[in-house]
């Protein structure tokens, strides 16, 4: 007899997801345009996200951030960490976090997955999306200051949607972290030509046809007089450019612009300041994705692209996961009840009175 009140998920581990084949930046890519269309045509559910900021001086926070795919019927929330200083007290990573999905016919809980991955993952993807609508697709070289897990997802993505990148130019705050950059990456890409700049910014990122600023810094790191004409340039972190970085710019986009404007990155700063008004926004990259809003025009144009991150594409990239994984027979199938409270024969023995 079939059990109506035991309810069943599948754990799934990051090698769980690794080894399914999800680290697939197309995929993702993909899963990000059609979340945002979707989004546009009222079919998502995207509520405020909660957040606990635990030290204003160094932003060590835990974001609770929810959104339901409505044609797909799966509600998912991410609950990630973000603690800056971990790299420099502990040595370990600053950023955490696991998805829970559900179905929303009975509502039970299907899924319970590691969220790092599928975070950076969508963080690459929406830059590689950007990239492929902004970025000169004969543009050789790119260059970062940054050399984590997210730069790495963004040069994956990157060279994704502007195959013909064949060098790479990397700064960070330490030798040790460019080094581990290139060794694990060049292994990804044998045809790129990877130098690391010895922790100078302007020798790395000067004259670079893609430029990537993927750090945890409060600092105006990158300098508008290292962008040439036709750049593209990819901000994934808080305040991490000069204000005439920006200025310079031809066309500026966001993912979400009304998102963006209240936040603490550059160009929320230069809102607040009144250095940028919102006609000053070209398009969210929903609307250049949608065709609604113009691409690069000319070849000689400067694009500055902001992301804050949208977290109803984390859910969407984690239903894309959770469903290849399932199809490769990984993760781990368990139960997390076996029957209603009161219906277990031995309640009797577990009340305590």
């Amino acid at each position: 007899m079939t059990n109506k009140n035991k309810i069943e998920c599948r754990y799934f581990s990051q090698e769980d997801l690794l080894q399914a084949g999800c680290l697939d930046m197309r995929m993702a890519m993909s899963t990000a345009e059609t979340a945002m269309l979707a989004f546009r045509d009222n079919k998502i559910l995207y509520p405020d996200k909660i957040v606990q900021i635990f030290n204003d001086d160094t932003q060590e926070r835990i974001n609770c951030l929810p959104a339901t795919l409505l044609s797909e019927k799966i509600c998912g929330v991410k609950w990630v960490s973000v603690f800056p200083s971990n790299p420099s007290k502990y040595g370990v990573q600053n950023l955490s976090a696991v998805i829970i999905l559900s179905e929303i016919e009975r509502g039970f809980p299907i899924a319970f997955m590691e969220g790092t991955f599928c975070s950076n993952m969508r963080v690459g993807a929406m830059g590689g999306v950007a990239a492929k609508h902004f970025a000169r697709q004969d543009s050789k070289s790119i260059a970062f200051i940054g050399a984590g897990e997210q730069a790495k997802m963004h040069l994956i993505a990157i060279k994704t949607a502007v195959p013909a990148i064949e060098e790479c130019r990397i700064s960070s705050k330490y030798d040790h972290e460019e080094k581990q950059f290139i060794d694990e990456m060049r292994h990804i890409f044998p045809d790129i030509r990877f130098s690391a700049a010895k922790t100078n910014s302007q020798k790395a990122m000067e004259g670079a046809d893609i430029l990537v600023t993927a750090t945890s810094a409060q600092a105006p790191l990158l300098k508008a007089a290292w962008m040439k004409p036709g750049t593209f340039y990819s901000h994934i972190g808080g305040w991490e450019d000069e204000y005439d970085v920006a200025k310079l710019c031809d066309k500026i986009v966001c993912d979400d612009w009304e998102t963006v404007k209240h936040r603490t990155q550059t160009i929320s700063r230069m809102y607040k300041d009144g250095d940028l008004k919102d006609e000053d926004i070209h398009a969210d990259l929903s609307e250049v994705v949608a065709g609604e809003k113009d691409g690069r025009d000319t070849a000689e144009e400067r694009v500055y692209f902001n992301a804050v991150g949208l977290a109803y594409v984390d859910v969407a990239i984690a239903h894309a996961m959770y469903q290849r994984a399932k199809e490769a027979g990984k993760g781990k199938k368990f139960s997390i009840q076996e029957a209603m409270i009161f219906q277990h024969k031995k309640i009797a023995d577990w009340v305590q009175v």
